[in-house]
């Protein structure tokens, strides 16, 4: 269905209204992994082991709470933290040394 122009006005700010929303969360997600760098390194130069469980249970239990709290599907946003948690892991693998950088 083709969009008339009293429908593509509103339409197109919105449009540009989310594209301005992803961005400022592809910078959020960008600097999450920054910092993870940054915890990678002092982990490495302090002999503190990668992988910390009880850290990736309490980041998911506050995503969780989050949803609770702001009507976002709880099971939505431990998914969400699912990939975020796997791709920082596999970047401080990365930066301590115990994985290929490819």
């Amino acid at each position: 269905m083709a969009e008339n122009s009293a429908e593509s006005s509103p339409l197109t700010k919105l449009r540009g209204e989310l594209d301005n929303i992803d961005e400022r969360l592809l910078d959020i997600v960008r600097e999450r992994i920054d910092c993870c760098v940054r915890i990678a390194r002092h982990k490495n130069e302090h002999g503190i082991p990668m992988m910390q469980p009880h850290r990736i249970g309490i980041v998911q239990e506050r995503a969780a709470n989050y949803g609770r709290a702001h009507d976002v599907d709880p099971d939505f946003l431990r998914r969400l933290y699912d990939l975020i948690i796997g791709e920082t892991c596999r970047v401080e693998d990365i930066v301590m040394g115990n994985s290929p950088s490819n």
